[in-house]
């Protein structure tokens, strides 16, 4: 039986594309998929692509129906649908959420859901405000047990001092360690 990850997304827009790699890359070394959107990705379309275009690749890649509901989010958990929940993107208001116990989209409920059961919950985190009002909530949820992040850096130093993002491509490898219990380090490139 494949280890089955619930892939979320949440509104980055901006890094989708990395995030289908990243599911891609996930698919070839023999992980199930799930998709989970948020709201905001479920509904909304950008210069980077519509909402339906985002859905159908993540539902075509994966062969599974998205979860974009809370209603489809509640059972994440007591199902235990998935082995390890990945949010990528992650964006400064779902850390928000999750560090203040914040449950109103289908990706916090399915996070919530999830860590109910003791399973691992990976974070890629996207936001433009990652060194500054969301580092707090980064900072706690690195001391929240099964809660793992993936690698991130600098978005654009010059430009965005305070931006950060997730090396997508270190995903796999932080898959790995959080299903074994262990953050992937560095944890800041």
């Amino acid at each position: 039986m494949p280890t089955t990850i619930g892939f979320a997304l949440c509104g980055s827009f901006c890094t989708f594309e990395q995030a289908l790699d990243s599911a891609k890359m996930l698919i070839s070394e023999g992980f199930k998929l799930i998709p989970v959107f948020s709201d905001a990705a479920y509904k909304t379309d950008t210069r980077f692509g519509t909402a339906k275009y985002w859905v159908d690749a993540f539902e075509s890649l994966t062969g599974s129906k998205c979860i974009h509901n809370l209603v489809g989010a509640e059972p994440i958990g007591p199902k235990a649908l998935f082995d390890l929940m990945l949010i990528a993107p992650c964006t400064g208001n779902t850390l928000a959420k999750l560090a203040y116990g914040m449950v109103d989209t289908s990706v916090t409920m399915g996070a919530k859901s999830h860590l109910r059961g003791g399973r691992p919950l990976l974070l890629a985190p996207s936001t433009n405000d990652a060194l500054s009002g969301a580092a707090k909530n980064i900072g706690a949820l690195l001391n929240y047990r099964n809660i793992y992040f993936v690698p991130m850096r600098q978005d654009d130093p010059a430009a965005k001092p305070r931006s950060m993002v997730a090396d997508f491509s270190c995903i796999p490898e932080a898959v790995r360690h959080a299903l074994d219990g262990k953050q992937l380090q560095p944890i800041y490139l």
